[in-house]
């Protein structure tokens, strides 16, 4: 189906050409803010509707955008399809926390979305007659863990979760994916690569884990503290 969007959009107020080819999206409109302030030379502010704020500047030299996309399949799926289909967007890699579903993936480590299994019917919304498997751009997963390897920093690549359901560890189905081998539990990834393979641009989710069976972080710290996963993804620039 054709849109007939034009910018500004009901939810991002910038300009064609005020976002970069290449954006980071965190969940909190907070790390975006954060990312600007801390990593990008000449941030300017491009969005502020609802509170998301989005930023454009440069790092190394090179035009990099960054933008909160709120939680939930849902959410990343309209700020997600507005930046690729309006905007232009090509490069999009999602930086976000986890819950982690295996005994060796530790909180503060890193996490490389490769797949995304899903509860949610975004996927499904796409009319296929079948089911479409969410994955992320082999490009920018190549890059992120060549940059990993680089800076020395833990990480895993591998299946993860996007759920509906934010406090769903007590119930049967979360065993069951942790016993076919999914690393980790998030919200998002899952539109996001839906939406990515319909505008024909590359997506990654990289994640930092927040949640352990024994380790809880706190909100500042996911806010401001994960900067592992920000350079990495920077580095995709």
């Amino acid at each position: 189906m054709a849109h007939t969007l034009t910018a500004p959009t009901p939810h991002i107020e910038a300009k064609v050409g005020d976002i970069a080819e290449t954006i980071l999206l965190p969940g909190d409109p907070l790390r975006a803010k954060f990312i600007a302030e801390t990593y990008l030379e000449d941030a300017k502010q491009f969005n502020s509707v609802r509170n998301m704020f989005g930023y454009t500047g440069t790092y190394k030299g090179k035009p990099v955008s960054v933008m909160g996309t709120g939680m939930g399949c849902p959410s990343m799926g309209i700020y997600s399809y507005e930046l690729m289909n309006i905007y232009g967007c090509k490069n999009l890699i999602r930086i976000g926390t986890a819950g982690t579903m295996q005994p060796y993936v530790h909180v503060r480590e890193m996490v490389f979305g490769m797949g995304a299994c899903t509860t949610s019917n975004y996927p499904n919304l796409v009319g296929l007659p079948g089911s479409f498997t969410p994955i992320c751009s082999y490009e920018l997963l190549e890059k992120a863990v060549a940059s990993a390897e680089e800076l020395g920093y833990k990480y895993h690549v591998g299946n993860i979760l996007s759920s509906d359901m934010f406090y769903g560890a007590d119930l049967p189905h979360a065993t069951t994916w942790a016993e076919m081998g999914v690393l980790a539990v998030e919200m998002e990834s899952a539109a996001l690569y839906t939406n990515a393979a319909r505008a024909g641009a590359n997506a990654l989710c990289i994640l930092t884990i927040s949640d352990g069976p024994d380790e809880i972080t706190t909100a500042e710290e996911r806010q401001t503290a994960f900067t592992q996963m920000m350079e990495v993804a920077l580095s995709l620039a």
